[in-house]
């Protein structure tokens, strides 16, 4: 029994001195003042386009004009849904530290696609956030083009990005890729000649499986231009369509040595180069 008591009379205790606490730091938060307000940009090396110094335009005063305000009449939730709002802007937060000063802290915009969407061109993050294509700088994605709508985004191309992202051989093949329609993912390859229609984003590994065999066993003995497209949006197959118009001349140079680096490891066996082929 006095176990109990005593265990009883310290969680009363424990309890007594939170609510004082808890008491004793409004009262405090209703009088303090902002000691100073520090801005910090992540990644700034990285993503030139955003500054410490935009940030502080961007905020209109609100860095000077907040210094010996009280706290209390300081929102910093209003400071962080402004700065989010800012397509440069990839997440931000406004806190209050215990010394009074208030640590503004902004991940600038992390695109993953560089989009051409009829008369826009945008990049966007991975959440479907855009900032407008500005000549002042240049980010080194994936471009993709089409015509897109809420339905039908361009953040629904991330898996098949990250996919030729990852794979050192397709990377380096891969340099555009067009939307005709949503079930109809073309990709453009360095190798002029033709072009991969992909279908839709399904399926990712066993569609290139599939191309590998071409670019290994077909394509090198049939010619890389002798078909104008190559078709893996049905399952178990390559559909290649011959070309019976003459290739026009390139507009803009490029370089053929890639051919003679196309991977040695393109994996697969194809025995027939016939228009169909069963994989």
């Amino acid at each position: 029994m006095k176990g109990i008591w005593l265990k009883c009379l310290f969680s009363v205790v424990l309890l007594g001195y939170l609510v004082f606490g808890i008491y004793w730091s409004s009262e405090v938060a209703k009088v303090e003042q902002c000691t100073g307000v520090k801005v910090i940009v992540a990644d700034s090396a990285e993503n030139k386009f955003v500054t410490v110094a935009e940030i502080i335009r961007e905020l209109d005063g609100f860095t000077e004009h907040s210094v010996g305000k009280l706290l209390r009449e300081i929102n910093t939730d209003s400071v962080e849904t402004y700065l989010n709002i800012i397509d440069k802007v990839e997440s931000a937060s406004c806190v209050i530290m215990n010394d009074g000063e208030i640590i503004i802290t902004v991940n600038p915009m992390h695109p993953v696609l560089r989009v051409f969407d009829n008369d826009d061109s945008y990049y966007v993050n991975r959440e479907g956030k855009r900032i407008e294509a500005d000549a002042r700088y240049y980010l080194n994605v994936p471009v993709v083009s089409g015509s897109f709508d809420p339905c039908h985004q361009a953040i629904d191309l991330i898996p098949l990005v990250e996919y030729i992202s990852s794979e050192p051989q397709w990377n380096s093949l891969i340099s555009m890729i067009k939307v005709d329609k949503r079930h109809n993912v073309i990709l453009v390859p360095m190798i002029r000649g033709h072009v991969i229609n992909f279908g839709d984003t399904k399926d990712i590994e066993n569609k290139f499986e599939r191309l590998r065999c071409m670019y290994k066993d077909v394509l090198p003995v049939k010619g890389w231009d002798y078909y104008d497209t190559l078709t893996v949006k049905w399952r178990g197959q390559v559909v290649a369509t011959r070309r019976y118009k003459k290739l026009a001349a390139p507009v803009i140079e490029y370089d053929e040595s890639i051919e003679d680096e196309m991977p040695q490891d393109i994996g697969g066996m194809l025995t027939d180069a016939s228009d169909q082929v069963k994989i």
